[in-house]
Order: structure tokens, then sequence, then C-alpha cells
């Protein structure tokens, strides 16, 4: 699996930011930021690809985003986005696609066909996973947590070759990673909710993943994922 060299991160671009000259100068840049589950996965793709020489990664606050950046570069104004060919597209899942079948690199789909229509299922599914999780979050005791986590548990024993949803480490588990990052700590500190509890193979899952070089230089710190999760929510964080 690619990694790359260990990159030093970009400063965060803010309204005092001026706009980048170089922006559509004909190399590919990734605007994330550092918090978002969205962008991550673009950017575990990126470094799995080893592209770290071959994409740009800008970081934009996105409690402050620059003007310019929803004026001159996305006008949706969301991260992630992703310049290439000097035209701007955006969307989680259509980029980390865009990266694995348009860039050089390992390819993080199997050609299995079996293993194909998987992962397009759970490709499909990961909305409504989210969408239980933070519906559940906004209830009062766990509301579908369990049953969104049930189906993860059930999904990873679809096949017995490694440790990840398709086997090895692919789009499925990048799609996923950087938001079990997040609800874990936050499930367990706020509704005192163990996720991995008699789901062991999503356990075993959360391990292997975090052994994911390309994974581990994305992570953010998850005090400050935390509280910005419980700020999103106006939980005290007192």
């Amino acid at each position: 699996m690619a990694s790359g060299v260990k990159e030093v991160l970009p400063p965060t671009l803010d309204p005092a930011s001026e706009f980048p000259a170089d922006i559509f100068d004909g190399t590919t840049k990734l605007f994330i930021a550092y918090v978002c589950p969205f962008a991550q996965r673009v950017w575990i793709t990126r470094n799995c690809k080893g592209l770290q020489d071959k994409i740009k990664v800008i970081a934009v606050d996105l409690d402050n985003r620059p003007a310019w950046y929803k004026e001159k570069v996305y006008p949706a104004n969301k991260v992630p986005s992703l310049v290439h060919n000097n035209e701007v597209k955006g969307e989680s899942l259509d980029l980390i696609r865009y990266l694995d079948e348009k860039f050089e690199g390992p390819s993080l789909l199997p050609e299995d066909p079996a293993k194909t229509e998987f992962a397009e299922e759970l490709l499909s599914y990961s909305d409504s996973f989210n969408g239980a999780v933070f519906s559940s979050i906004r209830a009062d005791g766990i509301g579908e947590v369990g049953s969104a986590f049930d189906y993860l548990e059930n999904a990873l024993g679809k096949f017995d070759d490694g440790p990840f949803f398709l086997g090895t480490f692919s789009l499925v588990d990048i799609a996923y990673a950087p938001f079990v990052e997040r609800f874990q700590p936050f499930l367990l500190d706020v509704k005192k909710y163990d996720i991995t509890e008699g789901r062991p193979k999503l356990a075993a899952w959360i391990e292997e993943v975090n052994k994911i070089e390309a994974y581990k230089a994305t992570k953010y710190d998850q005090n400050e994922l935390l509280a910005a999760l419980k700020r999103r929510f106006g939980i005290d964080t007192a």
C-alpha cells in the first residue's frame, strides 16, 4: 500500500489568506479541511495511490472560509474539491473513484465480480450509515446506531481473506474510516456506547485500519474532533 514520504501539512487558509496564484496553473490541487471526514476520504485515497508529489493539499477553515474559495474555486463552497486539468470537481465518493480510476498507483477496488458488487452496495449504504448515526446522536438514547454498526459487523464477515470489507484495504474502508474515527469516541463519551462491544470484526477492522500509514497521516487530534462534534450538536464541552 503506497503512502509516500511523510509530508509537512500546509497551514489552514482563512479570509485573511490571499488567493493562491497557482490554483489554475495546470497542476492538481485537493482542497480539504482537516476536521472534515468527507475531505479525509479523498486525502486518504491520494496517499494510498502514492500521489503526494502529484496532488497538492490545500486546507481551508470550514468555519471561516476565504471568500475567494466560493467565488473563484468551488461555487458549492464545500470540501473536498479537486482541481484537475483546470477543472473543479466535488463530492467525496465521486472523487475517491476518480482518483482511483484516473491516476497512477495501486488499484483500490478489486477485480473480483462478487467483491465489486459488494463494494457498490457498501459505498451506496455509507450515506445511510452516516445518517443513522447522526440521527441517533440527536435523539434520546441510541436510536438506530446499533443497527448501523451491526450492518458493518455483518459486512465485515462477507469475505474471509482479510480484515477489511473486501479482504484487502479498499475504497470501501476509505469511505467509512473517517466517520468511524469520529463516531467511536463521540458515542463513547456522550452516549456511553461502545461500538465495538459484541462486534469483534469491527474492533479488528479499526485496529487494522489504524496500521495503514496512508490513513494515519490524515488523522486529526481526537480531542479536537470530539470538541468539534460536541459544538456541532450543541453539547456542553465545559
